[in-house]
C-alpha cells in the first residue's frame, strides 16, 4: 500500500521539474537564440516479488513478479534545433544559419553563445553589450599594403575602428581598355609625331602620389601615316600645369627621352605589339609600359627631397579582346580604365559577408578588411552547460570547442542584419503542458485513493 503512496509522489515531483521546464521554455518564447529543454521520464527500480523460472521438462516458464516504485527524470535535454531568423537591420546583429556558436571572452573564460546581438563600445571592441563580454575572431593583418586575415591563428578581440584613417596609396598600376576607331584619318606626311588632330582619340582620368595628391593622367592616341594598323600614344600627367611633370616612358631598356610610344595591331583587331622609337618592342604577353612623372614641388611637404612617381600602364594582353586595347571600325571609346591608387581616407562604415569577414568602407572610396568572426562547434551541443545570459560554457560531455571560420568543417553561415529567435514552439509547449498538468492529477488521485484504502483498513477494527 505504501508503494502506491511513493509512486505517486514521485509522479508529482518529477512532473512538477517538467512543468518548471515547460515554464521556462514559455518565459523564454521571445529570448534571443534561445533553445528550448525537454524532460524525459524513465520508471525507478522495480521490487521483486517473485523471480522468473525457466520452462523444465513437466511446465512452461514462468515471468518474474515486479512491482514498480515510481519514476525518475532520465535527462533533461538542451534541443539546439535552428531558430527562425528575424531581420533587424542593424550591421552588427549576426546571426548563425546552420551549426556553430559565437565566442565570447571574459578574461580568461571563454562562454558561447547563439544570441549575435552585438554591439561596438568606445574602444572599437565588438561586444556582447548586455554583459561586455567581447566578440572573438581573427583581426586582419596589413604588410606591404597587402591585407590577410590567418585563420589558423589564436583567436583574439575583434576591433572595428569606426573613424580610423586608411592611408594614402601611390597609383601603381592604370589599366586602359578602349577601342580606337580604324577608321581615324592618319597623320598627313610631313607632320610632326606629336601633331594633335581633330578627331584623334584622347581620355583623362585621375591618378594619385604617395602623398594621395591627385594628378590628372591623359594619354592621346593619333593613328600614324604609312604603316597600317599602328597608332601613336602619347602620355601626359598634369598637361596643364604651370610646371611641367617631365612625363617619361620606358619600354624593355631604360633609353626612351620622351613621353611617346606606338601600338600595333592585327588585322582582326586585337593588340599585335607596343615599341618605341629606339626600337625596343613587347610582342607577346601583357604590354605593359613603364611611365614616370615627376611630383610637383609644390605638393611636396617642406624638407622632402623631390619625389619621382612611377606606375604601370598596362594595355592587355596580345591577341585578347578582353580588358585590353582594341582596334575596330567603331567609334573610339573608353569602356574600363582601372587605376589601384587613393588619397587618405576614414572609416565610414563596415559589413559582414556570410564567412563573417569584416569589411571596412573608407571615405576614399575603398574597401579593407578588418577581422573575422570566428565559430565554434561542438561534437555533443547538448552536452554544454547554461551559464545564464544566453550563454553557455564546455561540459565533461560537450567536447572541447572546434574553432573555424563560418562554412568550414559543417559550420553554418552568419547573417548579418538578423538575429536567430527562439526555437519554442507554443503550440508544442502548450500541449505538453496539458499532458504534465494530466499527469501531476493522475498522480495525485492515486495518493488520494490510496489513502482511502489505508482508511478503510484502519476502520477494520471498530
Amino acid at each position: 500500500m505504501m508503494r502506491s503512496l511513493y509512486s505517486g509522489v514521485s509522479g508529482l515531483q518529477n512532473h512538477q521539474i517538467r512543468m518548471d521546464v515547460l515554464g521556462n521554455n514559455i518565459s523564454n518564447i521571445n529570448t534571443t537564440g534561445f533553445k528550448k529543454g525537454r524532460v524525459n521520464f524513465q520508471d525507478m527500480l522495480s521490487q521483486t516479488l517473485s523471480g522468473a523460472a525457466k520452462p523444465t521438462d513437466e511446465v512452461g516458464g514462468v515471468n518474474p513478479k515486479q512491482v514498480g516504485l515510481g519514476m525518475v527524470i532520465a535527462s533533461i535535454d538542451t534541443i539546439h534545433t535552428q531558430g527562425s531568423l528575424q531581420t533587424t537591420g542593424v550591421m552588427t546583429d549576426l546571426a548563425v544559419q546552420g551549426e556553430g556558436f559565437f565566442i565570447l571572452q571574459d578574461g580568461e573564460k571563454r562562454f558561447y553563445t547563439r544570441d549575435g546581438s552585438f554591439g561596438i563600445d568606445r574602444d572599437g571592441l565588438l561586444v556582447d553589450p548586455a554583459n561586455g563580454l567581447r566578440v572573438q575572431g581573427w583581426q586582419a593583418i596589413t604588410t606591404d599594403g597587402i591585407t590577410t586575415i590567418n585563420t589558423a591563428a589564436q583567436i583574439d578581440d575583434l576591433i572595428i575602428p569606426v573613424g580610423d584613417k586608411d592611408p594614402a596609396a601611390a597609383t601603381t598600376e592604370v589599366e586602359l581598355a578602349c577601342n580606337l576607331d580604324k577608321r581615324t584619318p592618319e597623320i598627313p606626311a610631313g607632320a610632326a609625331p606629336q601633331t594633335i588632330l581633330d578627331g584623334t582619340w584622347s581620355t583623362t582620368f585621375d591618378i594619385y602620389d604617395s602623398f594621395g595628391n591627385v594628378h590628372q593622367l591623359q594619354v592621346n592616341f593619333t593613328k600614324v601615316v604609312g604603316i597600317a594598323n599602328r597608332w601613336q600614344a602619347e602620355v601626359l600627367v598634369d598637361p596643364d600645369a604651370e610646371i611641367p611633370t617631365n612625363t617619361l616612358v620606358e619600354i624593355g631598356a631604360a633609353n626612351n627621352v620622351d613621353n611617346l610610344f606606338f601600338i600595333d595591331f592585327d588585322n582582326l583587331g586585337s593588340l599585335s605589339a607596343v615599341l618605341d622609337a629606339q626600337g625596343d618592342t613587347i610582342a607577346d604577353g601583357t604590354l605593359q609600359i613603364q611611365v614616370g612623372f615627376d611630383v610637383p614641388e609644390a605638393t611636396i611637404p617642406p624638407g622632402e627631397a623631390a619625389v619621382r612617381q612611377l606606375f604601370t600602364l598596362n594595355l592587355g594582353e596580345v591577341g585578347s579582346y578582353r580588358n585590353a586595347v582594341t582596334q575596330f571600325a567603331e567609334k573610339s571609346s573608353t569602356k574600363a580604365i582601372i587605376q589601384n591608387g587613393y588619397p587618405m581616407g576614414y572609416l565610414e562604415s563596415f559589413k559582414i559577408d556570410l564567412a563573417g569577414v569584416i569589411t571596412g568602407v573608407y571615405s576614399n572610396g575603398t574597401n579593407r578588411a578588418i577581422g573575422q568572426v570566428a565559430l565554434a562547434g561542438f561534437t555533443n551541443p547538448g552536452g554544454l552547460e547554461k551559464a545564464g545570459e544566453n550563454t553557455y560554457e564546455v561540459s565533461n560531455n560537450s567536447g572541447e570547442a572546434r574553432i573555424d571560420a563560418a562554412g568550414i568543417a559543417g559550420k553554418g553561415k552568419i547573417i548579418a542584419g538578423a538575429l536567430e529567435m527562439s526555437n519554442v514552439d507554443l503550440a508544442e509547449q502548450f500541449t505538453d503542458m496539458i499532458v504534465t498538468q494530466r499527469g501531476f492529477q493522475a498522480n495525485s488521485r492515486t495518493i488520494t485513493t490510496s489513502d482511502q484504502m489505508i482508511q478503510e483498513l484502519l476502520t477494520l477494527k471498530r
